[in-house]
């Protein structure tokens, strides 16, 4: 049996329903089901003919969010680790200062498992990334290599959650943050990035 592909108004409005919730979520993070349709131009029965309910939604915010998350966790190819650490830092601080209400939703404690599990690739890099550190000499060996990933993303975590995305030097304070919490000293942090402008570079992010 074949199966049909999506009607392109049914696949557009999708979108349009997601696009809606971010932009209405970044105003009142409480908004309710109904606020998020009129915000698409659509009706309520429309949007839960997308979506069962809240929820889904947002886990559907958390799960696309993730699948850029990942997909920036595959772009970092530096074999130097404190470089890897850096760039992908200030790569996922721009996309998540982009879309910094559904990340704040999918860090918030009530989505934690579904943004685990969405976020695996990622994690997966950072977990590697601070066993290379650590084995090349880069990182703090104080802590295990298990130990050392979480608490990087949990002090992401805090960051995103926290910060003003567009406040000056925000950018430059989440990457020099990770670096911190790796294990580098302020100099050490300011030399690596001096060094590599092209990391500050994409650490800039549009209003």
């Amino acid at each position: 049996m074949t199966t049909r592909a999506p009607r392109r108004d049914s696949v557009e409005n999708r979108a349009g329903i997601l696009e809606a919730a971010r932009a209405t979520l970044a105003t009142d993070p409480r908004a309710s089901i109904d606020v998020i349709a009129r915000s698409a131009g659509l009706s309520r029965r429309t949007l839960y003919g997308h979506f069962d309910d809240r929820e889904a939604l947002i886990r559907e915010l958390i799960s696309v969010g993730a699948q850029r998350f990942n997909a920036i966790a595959e772009s970092v190819t530096d074999t130097d680790s404190r470089i890897a650490l850096a760039r992908l830092a200030a790569r996922l601080w721009q996309e998540a200062a982009h879309v910094q209400v559904a990340a704040a939703l999918a860090l918030d404690e009530a989505h934690v498992q579904h943004t685990a599990d969405a976020l695996a690739p990622l994690r997966r890099t950072v977990a590697a990334l601070a066993r290379r550190g650590q084995e090349d000499g880069s990182f703090r060996t104080d802590l295990s290599a298990a130990t050392l990933a979480r608490l990087i993303e949990e002090v992401a975590r805090t960051v995103v959650s926290r910060t003003d995305a567009h406040s000056i030097g925000a950018a430059g304070l989440a990457v020099r943050t990770l670096l911190s919490i790796a294990g580098l000293s302020w100099r050490e942090a300011d030399e690596l990035l001096s060094a590599h402008p092209d990391i500050a570079e994409s650490q800039e992010v549009s209003a």
